[in-house]
């Protein structure tokens, strides 16, 4: 480690420590039924978002958590993963999860492991490096953290609590926690979509973005991929540099989408209020916002034209697709394309049966179908399907009673939109949405203690002061 991240890091402890008020623990530790101390918090994931939930609760004094993640140490996350463009989308100076603290930055970091003269001439920053940061910063703050665990199920237990099954390696244990945070990005609620038509296609010629694509074995070979967000052009790009003879975009729209709507709503305003307006108001945003789709920056859009042999083709939706004895044959309104491989970057729709830790309740979800019924003009299917939130981000229920537990586990994650806007997948949003989530656990974990509390004030006795009265004799006192 190099001095100057060493003294960063100490940096870090000072800053920490000054401002630690107030530093009483105010949590009784609970036991499961199993007999073993129950969590207070467990978070699954352990990427950006669930450091930044993580960080936030110990700043709170609630030290008795876990978090957990399926992958590997370092590798949580899209970042070394699916994620295919070289530098985050987002401008350098966005913070995130060092909520507000300077000495935990991704600049402070960058500087202490680059130098000061590499931060001012960054134009954005290397996912690799942000990977890098994460995990760093997940180390200074200390954060418990459990990799290769997966979440199988969660159910209620005894007391309150929920129970969460969780593969560990060969084997399978039971975690008993007070609350559950699902802080699982882009997945969590759902599965990424593969377009109807090409739903009977064989799993050797077609993926999503999100899967783990050979792009080696693309060389040479003729690929399509569906769709015109950032994501599709990272995969388009990532296609033609391995080699591909041909690559082919195809955007359903007109004409493409060139506006980010993501930049307008980035000031404190939306993001930490947008979650206190009424329905109405929410989905007429979220909709908005989300129809238009996430537009993609100049770089992005660069990487893939600066190739002959890609073409973008516009106002060329998939109606049907077939097999044929050189590949794959797309019909769209723009003509036929034929393809080796098919590459989808159509989004994730929501699918709670899907999803084998949600299936205890998956049917009790309330979604915003459920509660909002938006005028004619404005509706929107895949949209209803998003899960209706509480105001601390946990499931509401679909039919109130059947499955009242739920409240207890809150969702912080790209199906978390409808309900709050960006939260567990931008890091433009964090620094206001990881501190609302927090204290909404907080004060769930407050307010189901509440009678103990009382019970400590009333029986609190601890004097602050020693008051001597001297003895004074009667002739004295007359």
């Amino acid at each position: 480690m190099s001095d100057a991240l060493t003294e960063l890091e100490a940096n870090v402890r000072a800053d920490l420590a000054r401002i630690a008020h107030p530093g009483a623990a105010w949590l009784e530790p609970k036991t499961g039924p199993d007999g073993k101390p129950a969590l207070d918090v467990l978070v699954i994931g352990a990427g950006q978002s669930g450091i930044a939930i993580g960080f936030g609760l110990l700043r709170s004094r609630v030290s008795n958590i876990l978090l957990l993640d399926k992958a590997e140490e370092g590798k949580e996350g899209p970042w070394l993963a699916y994620a295919r463009m070289p530098t985050l989308r987002s401008p350098k100076d966005y913070t995130g999860p060092d909520l507000d603290i300077p000495s935990l930055t991704y600049q402070s970091w960058h500087e202490a492991r680059f130098g000061t003269e590499s931060w001012q001439t960054l134009d954005l920053i290397p996912r690799g490096h942000w990977a890098e940061y994460l995990l760093w910063l997940r180390r200074t703050v200390g954060l418990p953290v459990r990799n290769g665990s997966e979440l199988l199920e969660i159910r209620p237990a005894r007391d309150g609590l929920l129970a969460a099954r969780v593969k560990r390696g060969d084997g399978v244990e039971t975690l008993h926690a007070r609350k559950i945070v699902l802080a699982t990005g882009q997945e969590g609620m759902g599965n990424w979509m593969i377009p109807e038509p090409l739903s009977h296609l064989p799993m050797s010629s077609v993926a999503t973005v999100a899967d783990d694509v050979d792009f080696e074995n693309l060389r040479g070979k003729r690929v399509a991929v569906i769709g015109a967000g950032a994501s599709a052009f990272d995969n388009a790009a990532t296609a033609l540099e391995a080699g591909a003879a041909e690559v082919h975009l195809l955007c359903r729209r007109a004409q493409i989408q060139l506006i980010q709507p993501y930049r307008w709503l980035t000031f404190r305003g939306f993001l930490r209020h947008l979650s206190d307006l009424d329905d109405a108001w929410r989905w007429r945003f979220m909709r908005t916002i989300l129809d238009m789709r996430e537009g993609f920056p100049q770089a992005t859009y660069d990487r893939c034209a600066n190739h002959a042999n890609f073409t973008l083709h516009e106002g060329a939706p998939i109606e049907a697709a077939r097999e044929t004895d050189r590949g794959v044959e797309l019909q769209t309104p723009r003509g036929a394309i034929p393809a080796d491989f098919v590459i989808c970057g159509t989004g994730i729709d929501m699918d709670f049966s899907g999803r084998g830790e949600l299936r205890a309740f998956a049917g009790n979800i309330a979604t915003w179908a459920d509660r909002y019924q938006p005028p004619e003009s404005e509706r929107s299917a895949r949209l209803g399907r998003f899960p209706y939130l509480a105001d601390d981000y946990a499931f509401t229920e679909r039919v109130a009673g059947d499955t009242p537990w739920i409240s207890n586990i809150h969702l912080f994650a790209i199906a978390s939109t409808m309900s709050f806007g960006p939260s567990g997948s931008s890091i433009n949003a964090m620094t206001t949405a990881a501190p609302k989530l927090v204290n909404g656990l907080t004060r769930g974990l407050f307010r189901a203690d509440v009678e103990r509390h009382w019970a400590s004030l009333r029986a609190y006795d601890v004097p602050q002061a020693v008051v001597t009265r001297p003895a004074r004799n009667l002739e004295e006192s007359r």
